[in-house]
């Protein structure tokens, strides 16, 4: 004898809610981060906060004073709008944006993402229009005990790194001084257009040549994109030896990790879930690295990343490091998470396509 249709509807209205009661106790033995990425989190932000006082500081000591109309949470990662290093337009806003140390702890959240984990080496591409995201990546993956390969471009945009005499390398020699950076570059570059800032003044072009040639790292000057790309390409397998790059890290609009296919805007900023990949002679390091099986994290669009993390545009005073929702954020579209909901909403389907429609 069938069960009548309203036994049938009153069963599929306990079934759903048996298993709406079973998916939130299982979702909620999922912790929000775990324990070990909360502290991983917690230090990354916490370094960065210590690397920005200690840029600050020094700073200062050069006789360059932060322009509190620019820089009024007094960061030092602030630049100015225009300089004979300057490249190509910038805004003000993103640039102070990227000055949170949270910044330093979505980092260390993206990487987790990715699968880093403690030894493994990530590759970085790093321009110096956002000395706060460099800063920010390094913290991390200090925290992470994961070792950056960066190859940085110098020139920077406008309110990046761009003040000649505290440009990027002197940052870097303020935290290395500091005792905040330990890592060093594996080569650098003039960037801009071309990656031989072809959009700089002339005088800025020299400046830093001069300033790469006698330094350790080595000087790109590949011709030409895929030259270019090959080249850096090959330094990163080189450095990395028998392991495997874990990630990919662009930071900025740098041409020679962009390239030049306009296909490159439509990668979303943090984890990329695709990156179309043009024909070879118009590919970037970003798409290089995804044709290789590596994941790319993409620092550009600023407020992209703001909205998409839930991290606060242009804020002031800057959040405390290691305070606020944020850092209880779990990486999303893990594993375990992804596979409790999935299961739960084709369960629940199910259960809606059997139930009678009429009693």
């Amino acid at each position: 004898m069938k069960r009548p249709a309203r036994g049938r509807v009153f069963a599929a209205v306990y079934a759903a809610a048996a298993l709406s009661v079973l998916y939130l106790g299982l979702v909620s033995f999922l912790p929000s981060a775990s324990a070990d990425a909360r502290v991983e989190m917690v230090e990354a932000s916490r370094l960065m906060a210590r690397a920005s006082a200690a840029l600050k500081a020094c700073r200062e000591a050069r006789g360059l004073p932060i322009d509190p109309a620019v820089d009024p949470n007094g960061t030092g990662l602030v630049g100015v709008e225009r300089s004979e290093i300057t490249t190509s337009a910038g805004r003000l806003e993103a640039k102070r944006t990227t000055t949170n140390p949270a910044f330093a702890a979505l980092a260390v959240s993206l990487l987790r993402e990715a699968g880093v984990r403690r030894g493994d080496v990530v590759a970085v591409g790093a321009s110096s229009s956002f000395p706060a995201l460099i800063v920010a990546t390094y913290a991390a993956a200090k925290a992470l005990g994961a070792e950056p390969l960066v190859i940085s471009s110098l020139g920077a945009s406008e309110w990046g790194a761009n003040v000649p005499g505290f440009c990027w390398l002197d940052m870097e020699d303020c935290l290395r001084e500091a005792g905040l950076v330990e890592a060093r570059p594996i080569a650098r570059a003039i960037g801009g257009e071309g990656d031989v800032g072809e959009d700089m003044a002339a005088a800025g072009r020299a400046l830093l040549a001069a300033r790469i040639r006698t330094g350790e790292a080595p000087f790109l000057e590949e011709p030409g994109l895929e030259r270019n790309v090959a080249r850096r390409m090959s330094l990163y397998r080189e450095r990395a030896g028998a392991r495997p790059l874990k990630a990919f890290i662009n930071i900025g609009g740098s041409w020679a990790n962009m390239g030049t296919d306009s296909a490159v805007l439509s990668v979303e900023p943090g984890l990329a879930r695709r990156v179309p990949l043009p024909p070879p002679d118009r590919r970037g390091v970003i798409q290089a690295m995804a044709a290789a099986g590596v994941k790319v994290i993409h620092f550009l669009n600023v407020k992209g990343l703001c909205d998409r993390y839930g991290l606060p545009w242009d804020p002031r005073p800057l959040p405390e490091a290691g305070e606020g929702p944020f850092y209880r954020r779990a990486p999303s579209g893990t594993r375990t998470g992804f596979g409790l909901t999935a299961a739960y909403i084709l369960a629940m389907l199910a259960l809606l396509l059997t139930t009678p429609r009429k009693l």
